[in-house]
């Protein structure tokens, strides 16, 4: 018999909604399993117990009082450190930043507050986000529960490194560059970066409007064990908030298309080798789509290396213009390290090839566009290579030039604003491996569709871990 901190955001809520269990008992297993193991990961840095138990307590008055309660009534999730929740500090891995503390949520926390969730802590970040690797000199580094020597992903490790453990049914994360599918793969969990415009996202605490790039491919977006609450989680993030002005009404489910759904496999998309594991993850995830009535063709989508490139120069011409004096004013050693690196291999522009960048973006996701009309989803790698070990990215400018390269899939879909789900293909030793697939904008259902399909054939991957 499984114990209710296992069971997912679907399956808590049920039970909680037909009385098998009250919102108490849940937020007390999930905050008991927070206790037995966050200690060996440090996914969670701010432990919300009294909150969330005396949330939990009228969560159940709410019910027994026959109030409609939302589709999450009592179940208890964790907020990622970089947005704003009321009585909290927002610090985004920076000690200087732990001083200000929001009075006012972030439309996410307010959606999934509003929906019932129960938020039983805040989960770790690196410094500004800006690393696909956990830590940070205000709370120390997160561990992967399935191998310590390997990174938990960036920047959503904490939430990812958290979820797996069971520490909540869902976990909030965002991604600018891979920070809610890279984790996800690197932890053995589901995820899914959802379109740009449908999640609202807006920080009230922040000094100045985020610049135009991260406005453009930065996503809100949940992490859990299965692909179901990832669904569900979705559906309640993307609740209007008119905060964000380029929030877009899309319905979740769009319509039908014809069956059988075409399906592109890539495993070199922008030329970069791709690490044997990588590829079996791939192919397996082809063959399953296939056995399933998809109809998988081997085919690389256009121009991923030119679009990783503009990602790569114009962030970080948007850094230096916006960002760059703070960070190195406020970042650790580590974090400007990892930062030169970020430069040293990133063509940034002036203001001519700024705004000429800036403008061919259309032409980019044209090209995808008119490639996706004809396959309305890709698989590919979240990464060419496993999980990085730790502290990767300190090993120089050459070798975060080569880890940007291996990373090119990953955030070329950034660049595009399209959605993406990860889902996990099962584990090598001790090393997750998995798949990201890539969905036409607003058809964040189909890639849930597929990776359900997937998760289907190999299981939930994370029960291997409470083995």
């Amino acid at each position: 018999m499984t114990e209710i901190w296992q069971w997912g955001a679907v399956k808590t809520a049920k039970a909680i909604r037909d009385g098998k269990i009250s919102a108490r008992e849940a937020v007390d297993a999930a905050l008991s399993r927070m206790d037995a193991v966050n200690g060996s990961v440090n996914a969670v840095t701010v432990d919300l117990s009294d909150k969330a138990r005396a949330a939990a307590i009228r969560a159940d008055a709410t019910q027994a009082s026959g109030v409609e309660t939302g589709p999450l009534h009592g179940v208890p999730v964790t907020i990622k450190e970089n947005i704003d929740q009321v009585g909290e500090s927002t610090p985004n891995g920076i000690p200087a930043l732990n001083e200000t503390t929001a009075d006012e949520d972030s439309p996410v926390v307010t959606n999934l507050q509003a929906a019932g969730a129960i938020i039983i802590g805040r989960t770790n970040t690196p410094e500004f986000s800006y690393r696909w690797f956990t830590d940070n000199p205000l709370r120390g580094k997160t561990l992967n529960p399935w191998n310590k020597d390997i990174t938990p992903g960036g920047s959503s490790g904490g939430a990812s490194s958290s979820v797996a453990l069971g520490i909540g049914a869902m976990a909030h994360g965002n991604d600018l560059g891979g920070s809610l599918r890279y984790p996800a793969y690197a932890c053995g969990v589901a995820t899914i970066r959802p379109s740009l415009g449908r999640v609202a996202a807006y920080n009230p605490t922040a000094p100045e409007e985020r610049p135009p790039l991260l406005q453009m491919m930065s996503v809100q977006g949940p992490i859990a064990r299965e692909v179901k609450d990832v669904r569900l989680s979705l559906e309640v993030m993307a609740k209007y908030d008119p905060r964000d002005p380029w929030q877009t009404p899309a319905p979740i489910d769009g319509p039908r298309i014809q069956s059988p759904i075409r399906v592109a496999l890539t495993k070199e998309p922008a030329g970069v080798s791709c690490h044997p594991d990588v590829a079996k993850a791939i192919d397996e995830a082809g063959q399953i789509l296939a056995d399933a009535g998809y109809e998988v063709e081997t085919i690389d989508p256009p121009l991923v290396a030119e679009i990783a490139e503009a990602w790569r120069s114009l962030l970080m011409t948007d850094t230096r213009v916006m960002s760059e004096a703070s960070m190195r004013d406020l970042g650790s050693e580590d974090f400007i390290r990892v930062l030169d690196g970020y430069m040293s291999a990133s063509n940034t522009r002036d203001l001519d090839g700024y705004i000429r960048g800036v403008a061919d973006r259309t032409r980019l996701l044209r090209s995808w566009s008119v490639f996706m009309s004809d396959y309305p989803l890709i698989v590919a790698p979240v990464s060419q290579v496993p999980p990085f070990p730790q502290e990767e990215d300190q090993k120089g400018n050459e070798r975060v030039r080569q880890m940007l390269d291996e990373q090119s899939m990953l955030y070329a879909i950034n660049m595009l604003g399209l959605p993406a789900a990860a889902v996990p293909t099962g584990v090598n030793g001790t090393i997750p491996m998995g798949v990201q697939i890539i969905g036409q904008r607003f058809r964040e259902d189909l890639c849930l569709d597929a990776a359900q399909v997937i998760e289907n054939s190999v299981g939930v991957l994370a029960k291997k871990l409470w083995a």
